[in-house]
């Protein structure tokens, strides 16, 4: 009974006389007298054949299972939901993807919950898995540990690297007549050579390497290619890191503090991120109880150098990354520079500091920049605010030059309704494409717009043309994209006000975005509007709709 003291959950479960029903269905799955004795730990695996971002995770999965039962621990196995973004964008199914990020927390947490587990680890890989096995840990707060399945390589057209993201864009540049369906197809061919994320610095990758920071995976795990066999050797040995958690009582609410929170941040500002790390990272800070903000973002933004030359918004993928020393080769230069609590404590037991001191790798100037010498001074979100966002908005600036656009407005009430006037040549230089009811609760789910994104850019448009959401963004997305305005227009937000022709104005430097109207015409605007009715009332997307919070707050549903 030596480890009584590590098993505060489940041995409510199993032990004493009046627990011997529940005994004997656990020996019925496998357990032996022994293992009654030892913590139990939950390994909630998102393997999907619905996604190549996670077709491969049972492997890890059973690597992690087999390092948690040799670190003395007891593991059980159970899965879980995905859903691949890059299937169903553009589509209706696309609604579904920022829902699934709740139903996976929620899952996550039903069963650790329910079966009273010492311990959390979670083998995932697609864009919601990530922030939603964060949430459930944060939620849950027993001692865990999280695992990434790792991002695609590269595919390869014509000599040079492809990934989605060129398939988007060539889409909107075959609508224009620029190229063939057969050179279309055959990039179809290539793009995605296997199993993993998608390979830039996606929402997937964003998320790994914001994780890393946060001190939830191991050091040095978030860049490793899917098809690396290092990710079956640090599954392997995130069992004994699980033990020495539960050994030390260190629980995810211990590591995830606002300086953890802060670390996180600055390293997806410096990476050029994609603008979905703020809604997620929102929302993880809602489940650990840390008071984290929108304005966080900006204010650490306007001081950390953007470091990397990553796509959508540079040249290379997250395997380059890997090779040019990984994400502790660009903690060590932000340490270096003072960007980072050092002090924040991770799953290793040590500090962010002890952990980055095992990693000697240097810049290369290449993919990864010395902070003496950045690609920009600053980071590679920014939050605006003005008459049109009050609650707030994201632009990624490592993804466009344009700084400043003032252009009539042409207003669409879904984001297929936009995507159709882009392909169909509707659209022209200096218009600001305004897609709204498409956020949190008006989706509902606040669906990703590649597809939208993706056409603007094949079709030329992207350094003439900007666009304005209250839905959101891939992180493969790059352009002047404004996405996550809130106040958001099912609930009456100024976006839901404005009319065909309006003149708007951004000014990233001042951080503004505003519709040029008057108050009093707003005011009148405001009086003569209605809600439409919701798309959805019953089922998963009717009741996330109802529960759903600002996207200002990480659109979290509790």
């Amino acid at each position: 009974m030596a480890t009584l003291n590590l098993r505060k959950h489940s041995s409510i479960q199993v032990d004493g006389p009046d627990r011997a029903a529940a005994r004997a269905m656990l020996r019925a799955s496998g357990l032996q007298d022994e293992d009654f004795t030892k913590p139990f730990v939950a390994i909630a695996n998102l393997a999907s054949d619905v996604t190549p971002c996670n077709m491969h995770l049972d492997r890890i999965a059973k690597a992690a299972k087999e390092g948690v039962r040799s670190a003395n621990l007891v593991p059980f196995g159970f899965g879980t939901i995905t859903i691949s973004d890059g299937i169903s964008m553009g589509t209706e199914g696309m609604k579904a993807s920022l829902v699934s990020r709740e139903v996976i927390a929620d899952s996550i947490e039903t069963v650790v919950f329910g079966e009273s587990m010492d311990g959390l680890l979670v083998v995932a890989a697609c864009d919601k898995n990530m922030p939603g096995a964060l949430m459930s840990m944060a939620r849950l707060n027993v001692p865990s540990i999280f695992v990434y399945g790792g991002a695609i390589l590269a595919g390869n057209y014509n000599g040079k690297d492809i990934n989605v993201q060129d398939m988007f864009e060539a889409i909107g540049t075959y609508s224009q007549g620029n190229l063939s369906l057969d050179e279309l197809i055959a990039m179809e061919r290539v793009a995605c050579p296997g199993e993993g994320a998608c390979s830039g610095m996606f929402t997937a990758n964003t998320m790994a390497s914001a994780i890393e920071a946060l001190g939830m995976c191991l050091p040095g795990t978030a860049s490793i290619p899917a098809v690396d066999s290092r990710n079956l050797e640090f599954a392997k040995k995130a069992g004994d890191f699980l033990y020495k958690l539960l050994e030390n009582d260190i629980k995810p609410r211990d590591i995830m503090t606002k300086k953890s929170f802060e670390n996180a941040i600055t390293v997806v500002l410096s990476m050029g991120g994609s603008t979905n790390a703020v809604l997620h990272l929102l929302a993880i800070a809602n489940e650990a109880n840390v008071d984290l903000e929108i304005d966080d973002f900006d204010r650490l933004s306007r001081k950390t150098p953007y470091l990397t030359d990553l796509r959508p918004g540079g040249k290379y993928v997250m395997p380059d990354m890997d090779k040019s020393g990984g994400v502790p080769a660009l903690m060590n230069e932000l340490l270096k520079g003072g960007l980072l609590h050092g002090e924040a404590l991770t799953i290793t037991g040590k500090t962010i500091a002890e952990n980055l001191e095992e990693f000697k790798t240097t810049p290369d100037s290449k993919v990864i920049y010395p902070i003496s010498a950045p690609r920009s001074p600053t980071g590679g979100l920014v939050i605006l605010k003005g008459n049109l966002a009050p609650e707030g908005a994201v632009l990624k600036v490592s993804g466009t030059k344009n700084r400043t656009h003032q252009g009539p407005a042409r207003v669409f009430d879904s984001e297929r309704a936009a995507f159709k006037a882009v392909t169909k040549g509707q659209i022209k230089d200096g218009d600001v494409v305004v897609v709204r009811y498409e956020g949190p609760k008006g989706g509902p789910g606040m669906q990703e717009m590649l597809a939208l994104t993706g056409a603007i850019i094949g079709s030329g448009l992207g350094d003439s043309t900007i666009l304005l959401t209250d839905g959101r963004f891939s992180g493969a997305t790059r352009g002047p994209m404004i996405g996550h305005i809130a106040p958001e227009a099912m609930v009456g937000g100024p976006i839901a006000l404005v009319e065909n022709g309006d003149i708007i104005n951004l000014d990233v430097d001042s951080r503004d975005l505003s519709v040029h109207l008057s108050k009093e015409e707003m005011s009148k605007r405001r009086g003569n509007w209605k809600a439409p009715k919701p798309n959805y009332t019953h089922g998963v997307l009717g009741k996330y709709a109802k529960l759903v919070s600002s996207a200002s707050k990480g659109a979290v549903t509790g």
